[in-house]
């Protein structure tokens, strides 16, 4: 698990520096304003749909599905599955995103109602949607294929796709511009762009790893795939949920004043990165992992795999909330303020990424929980807690948007994210699915004190390399303090016995051998 869990963290790491370079030029190209409001609620909207219908609901039920015919039924079954899946899939997609082309304006009525009457955000926001809305389709097939291939233990193919989304979108956002009425419009046609190539890329991996994929194969109800429809449902329940949650945010911030869809964007996006490298890549390699040896009837392997999938979450997701929380001007100023990004741009995206961190570890650390649940085919009960997490956001939202702005929003996601957590770990324990083993006991509180440590040290360091002017001298700013929390951090690890550094210098060379 810790190879699978470092070919996807390895990828995403290198997506996600990508995608900062993006995001800088993003930021530079469009800064906060409105014409920024409206692409990224452009970009917002079909991502909602896509783990609505893909990543989210889709995945719960298909890998374990997939990862048990394959290891029992043999090859054959396990493609004949997942053809008559992406049939499907096309199908009804192909449906909706006509749909959804045709109703745009209604359709952001209601997501983005604060937009409604305004003579750029709105009509804007709807055209770069109808640009943008095709990206769900192949984005959804893509995680198909890329089930697939987690399904066979072949992480790096899927963990790499999200690298050309990256790439495509930089090149469209400087090779487009001249050619097209705004920026967001070169950003929105790259994102459809980049959508295809993804797919096509995947399908390509597939079928070197032996298991060709066909989109347009004819859909058939087999009762593999009704097994995987039935449990779909309450797993689409349960993703409709947490898209609710990140719906309530966007209709709210459509609400104030312009610039704060656009804050909430890039604090988000420098939140994700932890998310995305463990959160995403633990997420990934445990589900079939867990599907496996359960189906096997290997518990006691299970409920190890699960510990250590905590145990590495918490490892490098608390240290990520800490640095984030102390040093969140200068991370802001260094990556965005730049071109259209002014300072005033930089203070109001920081205090939203404070507010972000504080739940940082908790979006990581659902990721190695609940497929707790979804190895077991139960998708009905993160649907339950869903439910409660939502209304206490939105309850949250109600009374934090009022008094602090943006930053209530990126509040209220974090601590509602912190309920969905003791929920869930709080069910799987009760349900003995879920033991915490001495190892893990015994590293959770050294791992906190080492964060705490690190956090003290950028603090004081802060102080003295910042304030710096000029964008390299930024960067060299933030290099250095990454640099020396790295070295506080895992120093403080090592001394205090919360990790091993050598037990992961062994796995490394296992991996290069």
């Amino acid at each position: 698990m810790l190879r699978s869990i470092a070919t996807v963290g390895g990828w995403t790491m290198a997506s996600r520096i990508l995608g900062f370079a993006r995001d800088m030029l993003i930021a530079a190209k469009l800064g906060a304003g409105p014409v920024a409001d409206a692409f990224f609620v452009a970009l917002r909207l079909p991502n909602l749909f896509r783990q609505l219908f893909g990543e989210g609901a889709f995945n719960a039920a298909f890998v374990p599905a997939f990862s048990g015919t394959y290891a029992a039924d043999g090859p054959a079954a396990a493609r004949a599955l997942a053809n008559s899946l992406a049939g499907l899939m096309t199908l009804v997609l192909s449906g909706l995103v006509l749909l959804g082309i045709v109703f745009m304006p209604q359709l952001l009525f209601v997501l983005a109602p604060g937009f409604v009457g305004e003579a750029l955000r709105f009509p804007l926001a709807v055209e770069l949607t109808r640009i943008t809305f095709p990206y769900l389709l192949f984005i959804c097939l893509a995680a198909l294929v890329s089930g697939v291939l987690n399904g066979m233990d072949r992480f790096a193919a899927a963990a790499a796709a999200p690298v050309l989304f990256n790439l495509v979108t930089m090149a469209a956002l400087l090779g487009l511009t001249p050619f097209v009425a705004t920026p967001a419009h070169a950003l929105a046609w790259g994102v459809v762009a980049s959508g295809l190539l993804q797919l096509l890329m995947l399908i390509a991996a597939a079928r070197v790893a032996g298991m060709a994929i066909n989109p347009l194969s004819r859909p058939r109800l087999t009762p593999g795939v009704r097994q995987v429809l039935r449990r779909m449902g309450p797993g689409l329940l349960g993703a409709g949920v947490t898209q609710l949650n990140l719906a309530i945010g966007i209709i709210i911030a459509s609400l104030l004043p312009t610039g704060a869809v656009s804050y909430l964007y890039y604090a988000d996006r420098l939140s994700q990165l932890p998310l995305g490298v463990i959160g995403a890549a633990v997420g990934t390699a445990l589900l079939p992992l867990l599907a496996r040896q359960l189906r096997l009837g290997q518990r006691l392997a299970a409920h190890r795999s699960q510990n250590r999938a905590i145990e590495l979450t918490l490892a490098f997701a608390l240290p990520a909330a800490f640095a984030m929380g102390v040093a969140a001007t200068p991370l802001i100023a260094a990556l965005f303020e730049r071109g259209a990004f002014g300072a005033e741009a930089t203070r109001a995206t920081a205090a939203a990424l404070v507010a972000y961190a504080i739940g940082l570890p908790a979006f990581v650390l659902v990721k190695a929980l609940t497929p707790g649940f979804f190895a077991r085919g139960d998708t009905a009960t993160p649907v339950k807690v869903g439910v409660l997490v939502v209304a206490v956001n939105l309850a949250l939202n109600v009374v934090l948007t009022p008094v602090i702005g943006h930053v209530g929003i990126a509040l209220a996601t974090s601590v509602a994210s912190w309920l969905n957590v003791l929920a869930l770990g709080w069910l799987l324990m009760r349900r003995g699915r879920l033991v915490l083993d001495r190892r893990l006991r015994r590293a959770a509180p050294r791992l906190l004190a080492a964060a705490v440590a690190m956090a003290a040290v950028l603090l004081a360091l802060q102080a003295m390399v910042f304030p710096l002017e000029g964008g390299l001298a930024r960067l060299g700013g933030v290099a250095v303090l990454v640099a020396t929390g790295m070295v506080a951090y895992f120093g403080a690890a090592q001394a205090i016995g919360a990790l091993d550094l050598r037990e992961v210098r062994r796995m490394l060379r296992r991996r290069r051998s």
